[in-house]
């Protein structure tokens, strides 16, 4: 063999080395691409779950089907606390959803056609996700008697007239019911009943078309309904019914101002253009919901907590930290960031649903959860059974923990975290998987083209900063995977399979591993959290502490004083006959310890002498009470002898800067979702 040959054979190896190092190079591009995304791929279609059917706009993200999610950790112990508690019973001491002569059993009935729904959303939805056989029975007979009352107009469930116009807004209320059912049992009655019910709304003149208050102000609810419909039967009329209901739903549109300023129907019925957005496509709709949020919050919302002070109604002039939401006005708020998480897929939505999830929510119930408060505040010195009027909009017993707390609340509160633990994984349009909340659960989903796998999630979040995710799939499976970098973390970090991924995760968006997914990877994220000071210069320059997604509160020795929950409820109360209210007290607390401090804050560094101490997970997996809470901050204060109760028996409102002030001192902050009372907005004092 000559030298030309030879060399004519080693470059044609070389090629071909080169062309096999160059492929494999390729391939591997091709199985894991690592990058940042402010949105998921919506281009494309989900061929494994129903999204919006054209010429609906495709959802950023879609819910799985009631029931693919089992939370663990806290969450799972809220739920189990929730059956166990006042959700799970209130069935047997709620008057109101008494069966006899009930408007949801009988025709003509006299009482619960409000109540039943609102208690049904969370009830039913906490049976499906636990699987629990027994509450899947006692929901039945409900979902049940709503079939049964189908008349042959179309028209279902109780008929309330005001001023001679026909009532739907408990209807709205039980077509979300309807439709949780129909995910967990492919019911059909449920698509007919809501067909004909539908037919029946566009048939009714506009005139005679949520004319009342509340089914005004809340038809949004109704609109989504109407699009869950039409997503699965594509019928034509339902475009036309959508529309409207738009024009006959109250005007949240307005730039500056609301339709009306209460506090449900503000956390409710801010989204209802971004829905409407959803069938008309104009922007201007969705900026619409993005302003009306906005827009309460400059001036009542002026507070931590992710709510507003607004006691029942927002009032000019009242709006100091001391002022509250109701519990009804927590729940619908997460339920309203949840759906607008999935309408633009914009992580603001999952971060402020945490943010009142985590810090205001949890403080509005008992520990054991059999007794909730109407409202709650960011800073909560007293929870008594007083009138505290007009320092609150409420006259009556609106601050102690009752049973009943009040009839709206009573029933309403149990969506919260069931609806919760619903949108911890979501659906992307790419055929992928989202995690936009995070907390342990395992989720059983399908991706690509069909192929269902388990995302097993585990973590102590927001308690801890790591999170450990295990994809398990009967074979390989490519598709992306979409983790949330909040907007506070700024040195997160994935891992995959114990390896650290080459890329500086950018806070407020997603990173996006699309990868051929193998039965047991492993992901890893961190979300370092550190220290944070907000300022609140609407409230004369207070400020709040933030750890990550926390909100710390002062920590405050709390005296539980038990009470007749007979003699303390609120007057609208009623008990079901034979129900022993000896095993449903109410709580009145008090404080043991000081609780008017100004935080002391280095004028160069605020946050200097802050010391972050880290505790023991709680065994029973319940991190939210002042004893068990996992996390403690030491910093310093010093009281101010002026700030007390005042004249109405309520915590004063913020002192002025330069009020006098005693020694130093050292304090404790606590996370503000464990602290039954709290001043969670201090006034500021530089050193």
């Amino acid at each position: 063999m000559n030298t030309v040959t030879r060399l004519t054979q080693f470059f044609i190896g070389a090629l071909i080395l080169a062309g096999t190092l160059i492929s494999c190079v390729s391939k591997e591009t091709r199985q894991e691409e690592i990058s940042m995304k402010d949105r998921p791929d919506y281009t494309q279609t989900n061929v494994n779950y129903i999204g919006n059917r054209s010429p609906l706009k495709s959802s950023n993200f879609i819910k799985l089907p009631v029931g693919s999610i089992q939370p663990e950790g806290w969450v799972k112990k809220y739920l189990e606390l929730q059956k166990n508690g006042l959700t799970g019973h209130l069935g047997e001491i709620s008057a109101w959803l008494g069966k006899e002569n009930n408007a949801w059993l009988t025709n003509g009935g006299d009482h619960g056609w409000e109540e039943v729904p609102y208690w049904l959303k969370g009830y039913g939805n906490l049976a499906y996700i636990l699987k629990d056989q027994k509450m899947i029975d006692e929901t039945r007979i409900w979902i049940e008697g709503a079939f049964d009352s189908q008349q042959a107009n179309g028209f279902f469930g109780p008929a309330n007239t005001k001023n001679g116009k026909p009532e739907l807004w408990a209807q709205m209320i039980m077509l979300w019911c309807l439709q949780s059912y129909y995910e967990y049992t492919q019911d059909e009655r449920v698509i007919s009943l809501m067909t004909n019910y539908f037919k029946w709304q566009l048939a009714l003149p506009d005139d005679q078309f949520l004319e009342d208050y509340w089914e005004n102000s809340r038809g949004g609810d109704n609109l989504l309904s109407v699009y869950w419909l039409y997503n699965r039967t594509g019928e034509s009329f339902l475009l036309e019914l959508a529309e409207k209901i738009h024009r006959n739903t109250a005007d949240w549109t307005r730039p500056s101002t609301l339709p009306n300023w209460h506090n449900v129907n503000v956390a409710q019925c801010f989204r209802e253009p971004a829905s409407y957005y959803v069938l008309s496509g104009d922007s201007a709709f969705l900026q619409a919901s993005y302003n009306a949020h906005n827009l309460i919050r400059r001036t009542f919302g002026q507070v931590p907590g992710g709510m507003f002070g607004a006691d029942e109604n927002a009032r000019m002039g009242y709006i100091d930290p001391r002022q509250g939401v109701e519990t009804c006005g927590m729940v619908e708020q997460m339920a309203s960031d949840e759906i607008m998480l999935c309408i633009t897929g914009d992580p603001f939505w999952a971060e402020h649903c945490e943010e009142v999830a985590f810090n205001t929510y949890p403080a509005a119930v008992m520990p054991d959860f059999k007794a909730l408060r109407y409202l709650t505040c960011p800073n909560h010195t007293v929870s008594d059974a007083q009138n505290h009027h007009p320092g609150i909009d409420n006259s009556g017993p609106f601050l102690a923990m009752n049973p009943f707390s009040s009839r709206c609340c009573q029933h309403n509160h149990a969506q919260g975290w069931p609806y919760y633990s619903e949108y911890l994984v979501l659906a992307t349009p790419d055929n992928g998987a989202a995690i936009g909340l995070y907390a342990a659960c395992k989720a059983t989903l399908k991706v690509a083209n069909g192929q269902e796998i388990t995302i097993d999630e585990q973590t102590n979040y927001p308690f801890g900063e790591e999170i450990d995710f295990t994809v398990n799939t009967s074979k390989e499976t490519k598709f992306p995977l979409y983790l949330r970098i909040p907007s506070w973390s700024n040195q997160a970090e994935v891992a995959i399979n114990g390896k650290k991924v080459n890329i500086d995760p950018t806070p407020g968006k997603y990173v996006c591993i699309n990868r051929i997914w193998k039965d047991g990877d492993k992901v890893n994220l961190k979300l370092p959290m550190q220290l944070a000071i907000r300022t609140w210069q609407a409230n004369k320059n207070s400020v709040s502490v933030n750890y990550g997604p926390l909100t710390l509160s002062l920590k405050i020795d709390e005296e539980y004083v038990k009470k007749d929950s007979r003699a303390t409820a609120i007057y609208d109360s009623r008990w079901q006959e034979g129900a022993d209210s000896e095993k449903w007290p109410s709580y009145e607390i008090f404080s043991k310890s000081p609780w008017n401090y100004a935080l002391v804050l280095d004028s160069k560094d605020p946050l200097k002498n802050f010391k972050v101490i880290h505790k023991e997970w709680p065994s029973d997996d319940f991190p939210f009470t002042t004893a068990s809470v996992p996390l403690e901050v030491k910093a310093t204060g010093r009281q101010v002898p002026s700030w007390t109760l005042d004249k109405y028996g309520l915590c004063g409102v913020l002192p002025e800067i330069d009020a006098p002030k005693a020694a130093k001192e050292e304090i404790t902050l606590i996370p503000m979702g464990a602290a039954r009372l709290r001043i969670s907005a201090f006034p500021n004092l530089k050193e």
